[in-house]
C-alpha cells in the first residue's frame, strides 16, 4: 500500500511538472476576440496551452505587483509601451526577450530585454478637409499643436490617457521638460472643449464640426471605416483626413502593443516561444487584418483599409526609444497637470 502511494505521488508530480511545462499564463489587457484566435493557433502548432487572464491594464498590473513572487503571470500583454516601461520601473519584469528571432524582428528602439513591441500604431492628427487648409498643415508637428492659430479648434483625450502620457513623454525626451510644459499650456488654450471620450470620440467631434483637428491613434480610423462600430461612426470617419506630423524632422510618434516578461515567470521558455510566434508573418498578418495596427516586422502589409485611407509612405520616429515613455511618464503627468489639462 505504501509503495502504491509513493508511486502515485511520483506520478502526480511528473504530470504536474509536465502540465506546467506545456502552458503559458498571459495576463492580457488587449480586448480583441481575434487575439484569442491567434493564441489557439499557437496551441495547435506547439501543444502549449495559453491560459488567458483578461482584464483592464490597471487591475492586471495591481494583481501582478501585489502577488509578487507568487504571481502565476508569465507575460503581461498590453497596448502602450509606457505601461510596459512603468511596470519595468516597478521591478516586476525580467530580462530574457533577447532571442535571435526577436532581435531580428523588432528594431532596437521598439524593444528592451524585458518587453518588446508586437504591433505598431502611430498617434496622428485628423482634420476636416473643409475647414483646414493645406497651408495650415504644411510642415505640421506635434509641437505645432500649441500654435495659437489652432485656438478653439483642437480636441484630444484626457491627460490621464496612457496614449497621451506616452506622447508627452516623447516630447519631453526630445525637447526637454521646460519646453514641453510651455507646449502643454498652449495645447490646453487651443482646446475646443474639455477633454472627453475616447479616440473615436475625438474623430467624431471633428466630423461633427465641433473642432477642426483631433489627435488619435491610426487604427481607430480604419476600425470606424470597417463598420464594426456602426454606421454613424463609419460615416463620421469618411469626413476626416489623416495627417502624419513631424515628417521634416524626427518622424511621426510611434507606439506599440507590447509583451512583457514578468519576473518569476513559471513558464519562461514557453513565454519566449509565444512572443516569437507573435512576431511571425502569419501572426502579424492576423494583427493587421483584425486590429488594423501596423505590422512590427518587415514584409507584412497593413490592412487595405489602413493602406487606402492612411497610406504607408510616412516617416516613423525611429530615433526616440520607446523605453523613454515609461521613464518620462511621471514628468509627463506633471506638466499636463500643471497646464490644467483635465
Amino acid at each position: 500500500m505504501k509503495k502504491i502511494s509513493i508511486f502515485a505521488l511520483i506520478t502526480s508530480i511528473f504530470f504536474s511538472a509536465y502540465s506546467v511545462a506545456n502552458e503559458v499564463n498571459v495576463f492580457n489587457a488587449r480586448h480583441y476576440k481575434a487575439d484569442g484566435e491567434l493564441y489557439s493557433k499557437f496551441t495547435n502548432m506547439t501543444g502549449i496551452k495559453v491560459n488567458l487572464i483578461n482584464g483592464k491594464s490597471g487591475a492586471l498590473e495591481k494583481r501582478i505587483i501585489s502577488e509578487g513572487a507568487d504571481s502565476s503571470a508569465d507575460l503581461y500583454i498590453t497596448a502602450d509601451a509606457g505601461r510596459c516601461g512603468a511596470m519595468d520601473a516597478k521591478g516586476t519584469l525580467q530580462g530574457g526577450l533577447t532571442s535571435a528571432a526577436i532581435k531580428a524582428a523588432v528594431p532596437k528602439s521598439f524593444r528592451t530585454s524585458k518587453w518588446v513591441g508586437i504591433a505598431k500604431r502611430a498617434r496622428i492628427i485628423y482634420y476636416s478637409p473643409e475647414r483646414v487648409t493645406g497651408a495650415e498643415l504644411s510642415g505640421m508637428t506635434y509641437e505645432g499643436l500649441a500654435d495659437p492659430k489652432w485656438k478653439g479648434r483642437l480636441v484630444i483625450r484626457k491627460s490621464s490617457n496612457i496614449y497621451n502620457k506616452s506622447l508627452v513623454a516623447s516630447l519631453i525626451k526630445n525637447n526637454g521638460k521646460v519646453a514641453t510644459a510651455a507646449w502643454a499650456e498652449g495645447v490646453v488654450s487651443n482646446m475646443a472643449r474639455t477633454p472627453t471620450g475616447n479616440d473615436r470620440a475625438q474623430i467624431m467631434a471633428v466630423a461633427a464640426g465641433e473642432a477642426d483637428i483631433a489627435v488619435a491613434n491610426t487604427y481607430y480610423l480604419a476600425l470606424m471605416l470597417s463598420g464594426k462600430k456602426g454606421a454613424e461612426q463609419q460615416e463620421a470617419a469618411k469626413k476626416v483626413k489623416a495627417f502624419f506630423p513631424n515628417q521634416n524632422d524626427r518622424g511621426t510618434h510611434m507606439n506599440v502593443s507590447c509583451a512583457a516578461l514578468v519576473k518569476g515567470a513559471p513558464n519562461k521558455a514557453n513565454a519566449i516561444k509565444l512572443v516569437e510566434f507573435l512576431l511571425t508573418p502569419q501572426s502579424q498578418e492576423h494583427f493587421t487584418n483584425n486590429t488594423f495596427e501596423f505590422p512590427m516586422i518587415d514584409g507584412v502589409s497593413p490592412s487595405p483599409l489602413v493602406v487606402n485611407n492612411l497610406g504607408l509612405d510616412f516617416k516613423q520616429d525611429m530615433k526616440t526609444k520607446l523605453a523613454s515613455y515609461g521613464k518620462n511618464q511621471a514628468a509627463a503627468v506633471e506638466v499636463m497637470t500643471a497646464a490644467g489639462w483635465k
